[in-house]
């Protein structure tokens, strides 16, 4: 029980609600909020749900917090090439075959790539790094700096982004590393008045300047889909458009 009553405390901190305020969220009296904050009162199974959705923690930690109460889990991970996961597959599939020409790829937690179309499997191919490879990896490579004309911005503007990631799930050790190396690289960065951060490649004679957008699943009761994001790369140029298309013809 104290193991419960510490991780409702950590997560009410770190969504820095007061009692009060989670209390309300929750429908609950700030009393019983305490005496569970304490160990004064033991949950029941509905009410560790309902703290979990009060504080919209990700899967992964509200399993964490049954356990900590003494319940079962209730969310499952599948393996990406279960038969369940098969509609998955197929609306990633969709969402990245419609993209192209453009990159676009899906990553999962720790940022490893689970599926990709074609013109980003030749985007990375020059990298290293293609379906199963992690993006992170590549992130803290010695090659990222070399061809990335931006890297000051990119690597702040990718330590931003791990720092977010990693809050909303309570911590990700995997991204400690990554982070600081990112955040020293940033230390030049200067600040844009771009509308958005574009990565600037610079490979051989050609030069791309792109940006993303991130999609998630909207009602996950699986932990890899949780935390699963699809990323969509976009031109900044005429130029860069050229290169896409080349790259998804050949």
């Amino acid at each position: 029980m104290n193991d419960f009553s510490a991780t409702l405390k950590t997560w009410r901190a770190a969504r820095r609600y007061s009692q009060l305020d989670l209390a309300m969220q929750a429908e609950i009296s700030a009393r019983h909020l305490s005496f569970l904050e304490t160990g004064r009162a033991r949950p029941s199974r509905e009410m560790v749900e309902r703290l979990g959705e009060a504080l919209e923690l990700p899967l992964v930690a509200r399993n964490q917090m049954l356990t900590h109460a003494g319940f079962a889990v209730r969310y499952a991970t599948r393996d990406w090439n279960d038969e369940a996961m098969a509609p998955i597959r197929r609306a990633v599939s969709r969402q990245l075959e419609r993209h192209m020409p453009y990159p676009g790829v899906a990553v999962d937690r720790v940022w490893t790539i689970r599926q990709a179309n074609p013109a980003a499997i030749a985007l990375f191919a020059p990298f290293g790094v293609g379906v199963g490879g992690s993006l992170l990896d590549l992130m803290m490579s010695e090659i990222l700096p070399q061809v990335v004309e931006n890297w000051p911005e990119v690597a702040h503007q990718a330590a931003l982004r791990l720092r977010t990631e990693s809050a909303a799930q309570g911590g990700i050790p995997e991204f400690v590393e990554a982070i600081q190396y990112l955040t020293a690289a940033a230390s030049a960065c200067a600040p844009t008045s771009k509308p958005v951060v574009p990565t600037v490649l610079r490979m051989g004679e050609q030069r791309l300047s792109m940006f993303a957008t991130i999609s998630q699943f909207g009602t996950p009761e699986d932990l890899l889909l949780d935390d699963l994001k699809i990323e969509l790369y976009y031109p900044m140029n005429e130029a860069t458009v050229q290169i896409f298309e080349t790259l998804a013809a050949n």
